[in-house]
């Protein structure tokens, strides 16, 4: 068997429980280098073989994952934060299924997840935002034409951004070109989340780029824009106690 476990968002003890347990029975992992916290390997057992992916392309992925299941070995290929975004996996994922080999899923704890944290925010507000954008700048990887960044901000709702620091200052004009923010828009950089080295820098959509510059931030962090950073928002009305609902009656 095949498991694609996700590693969390970079404390080691943010992976799963599940994860763990994978990781301690695997005889192989491959793991993704340049991003999992290599504190996360020491769930791991002695002995097993370990591959770091950061130099690999998906055919030397590919070979090693079948070697082991033709030697009848478990293999975990470990993805940062959560497989399922920016994860790469349903290349890997149809491949294996060509060659009729075996695989399953465990989620993980997205970074996006760790930088609200970090944030102690939270990104759906009562007449605030009840929606969140993950998306990313296009760069040597384009999005499709109607996910530019410009129109995902024209909806004004709570924003993130992965695979962007690089791009700030072309991020900057594009949040603005959707017309929802203004240069004055809370914003957030936060660097590693959860990661012991991790930091938050709070700024606004128009200081971005040089709140960047300044802390001497190039990778590794999101974008985290909309105004769940700000202080105004409507009470929820699930702990209301004149808001009636399936497991409370109203109090007055």
């Amino acid at each position: 068997m095949i498991h694609f476990v996700g590693a969390g968002s970079g404390s080691a003890d943010l992976i799963t429980v599940r994860g763990a347990r994978l990781l301690g029975e695997a005889d192989c992992v491959i793991y993704a280098g340049s991003l999992v916290n290599p504190d996360v390997l020491q769930y791991a057992r002695e002995g097993c073989a370990l591959h770091d992916s950061a130099g690999m392309t998906l055919e030397e992925v590919l070979a090693v994952m079948a070697d082991n299941e033709r030697a009848g070995k478990a293999t975990v290929r470990l993805h940062t934060g959560d497989p399922s975004l920016y994860g790469a996996i349903r290349e890997q994922m149809d491949r294996l299924e060509e060659l009729g080999l075996t695989y399953d899923v465990t989620p993980g704890v997205s970074s996006f997840c760790g930088a609200a944290a970090a944030l102690r925010a939270e990104y759906t507000l009562p007449e605030v935002s009840q929606s969140v954008i993950i998306t990313r700048m296009a760069g040597r990887t384009p999005v499709p034409e109607g996910e530019q960044l410009r129109k995902m901000a024209s909806h004004g709702c709570t924003m993130v951004l992965f695979l962007s620091t690089g791009l700030l200052e072309e991020a900057e004009r594009e949040l603005l070109a959707g017309g929802a923010y203004t240069a004055d828009t809370p914003a957030a950089i936060v660097y590693k989340a959860t990661w012991p080295d991790e930091r938050v820098f709070r700024c606004t959509v128009g200081t971005l780029a040089k709140t960047a510059r300044d802390n001497h931030i190039t990778k590794t962090a999101l974008i985290t824009i909309g105004g769940f950073l700000g202080t105004e928002y409507e009470r929820s009305k699930l702990y209301d106690p004149a808001f009636s609902h399936g497991c409370r009656e109203a109090r007055g």
